[in-house]
């Protein structure tokens, strides 16, 4: 993907009841759907992190539906950062 202008990096911090609903996995399948790469991963406090690089537009997709996430879920807030896409993703996979 390199490092394309058009291309951005988001950073989203989901807060809620998000571990052990599915959250990691529709994640992904919403992330390849949007033809997305990067990561998602679940913290140690309770949170879910997602890295994530592509066309912004794509991005704020994402975004929004991590606000709801998937239906077992109970988002509290999320919290983003955007920044440059650094190009190092292949795919969009679950980060241990």
């Amino acid at each position: 993907m390199g490092t394309n202008p058009v291309f951005q990096r988001v950073q989203i911090i989901v807060f809620g009841e998000v571990h052990y609903v599915g959250f990691r996995f529709s994640t992904i399948e919403v992330a390849r759907d949007l033809a997305l790469v990067g990561w998602v991963k679940n913290e140690p406090e309770g949170t879910v992190q997602i890295v994530a690089e592509g066309p912004k537009n794509k991005l704020e997709n994402l975004a929004t539906w991590a606000q709801q996430g998937p239906s077992l879920a109970k988002v509290e807030k999320i919290k983003v950062d955007w920044g440059l896409a650094t190009g190092e993703f292949s795919d969009f996979e679950v980060e241990y």
